[in-house]
């Protein structure tokens, strides 16, 4: 079993090999993590080169940073980590002197680690406080703070255009009668309105009727799809000439962003696709790790 093989623990890398492949790295590069997450990826990087390609791991997540951190040091002493977003990669890079990379990859969403972790109000399957934030000492915005305090028109502005779900207005209408006669505190609170605005038709499908919902909220507190765009924008500008950049997206939001900011870069003649189609797990991959399901990874050549 190799350091890399994530099968050890809780989170599974999902498209490890393709999106490393495809990065295409060779000794003497910089490669760029822009979500370091469980370390998976970069933990491929280092098993394959050592100390011959310089790794920057970020990660929003301290936790998920300091965990990375200690698994990657006993791989590779070619490497630098911080906290921080990759929307801010540019600071980073500034910070340690180094101008341009090879190589960058964005497996986003959120980990199977932080949505296992306890406390951080992630999953519907416990009751805990509904925080929702990737960066726990970030107490600005919450999932508490938007289900207690925002409008409705707001609420289900959130729920429909993050989440995409049809439900969103019966969502909306139910959490703010429900608020004022109990303020939300944790996931279950939550999980009840939801229930309580489906209709039991609906809760017969696959996909559990609180995901959009939650999937939403977590969007909303953390900006996920306004630092996907920002950080696109400079991590492109960061690349080397021939770099390439990787990005693993888990639902259309993502992927609809990444699409079109590839295909613009591609038609101006600044770069060129290395995936005419997004890449998705194999049927073996979903077998091992259902939630892969949903991935889709791109990649692009900067020229």
């Amino acid at each position: 079993m190799t350091p890399f093989d994530m099968t050890q623990g809780k989170h599974v890398s999902v498209l490890l090999n393709e999106s490393i492949d495809l990065l295409d790295l060779e000794e003497g590069d910089i490669f760029l993590d822009g979500t370091l997450g469980a370390g998976g990826h970069s933990a491929l990087v280092a098993e394959r080169f050592h100390d011959a390609v310089e790794i920057i791991g970020l990660d929003r997540d301290p936790e998920a940073l300091k965990r990375s951190e200690e698994r990657l040091r006993t791989l590779t002493t070619s490497a630098f980590f911080r906290q921080e977003s990759f929307k801010n990669l540019d600071q980073v890079l500034e910070a340690l002197g180094v101008g341009k990379v090879n190589g960058i990859l964005l497996d986003l969403g959120i980990s199977s680690d932080q949505l296992d972790a306890e406390g951080r109000g992630f999953s519907f399957l416990r009751d805990e406080p509904l925080s929702m934030n990737m960066d726990p000492n970030d107490a600005s915005v919450s999932a508490e703070l938007i289900l207690n305090t925002w409008d409705e028109e707001s609420i289900e502005l959130i729920i429909r255009g993050f989440g995409e779900e049809k439900l969103s207005r019966k969502i909306a209408r139910e959490i703010v009668r429900r608020r004022e006669i109990k303020p939300f505190k944790t996931t279950f609170d939550l999980l009840e309105a939801v229930g309580a605005a489906t209709p039991a038709s609906a809760k017969r499908f696959k996909i559990h009727p609180a995901t959009r919902t939650f999937q939403a909220l977590r969007i909303a507190v953390n900006g996920e799809l306004a630092a996907l765009e920002e950080g696109l924008e400079k991590g492109f500008e960061a690349l080397e000439s021939n770099g390439r950049m990787a990005v693993i997206s888990f639902h259309s939001l993502e992927d609809r962003i990444v699409k079109q900011f590839f295909k613009e870069k591609a038609e101006n003649g600044a770069a060129r696709l290395i995936t005419k189609k997004p890449i998705t797990p194999t049927d073996e991959e979903i077998e091992r790790n259902p939630r892969s399901r949903s991935a889709k990874l791109r990649v692009i050549q900067k020229l």
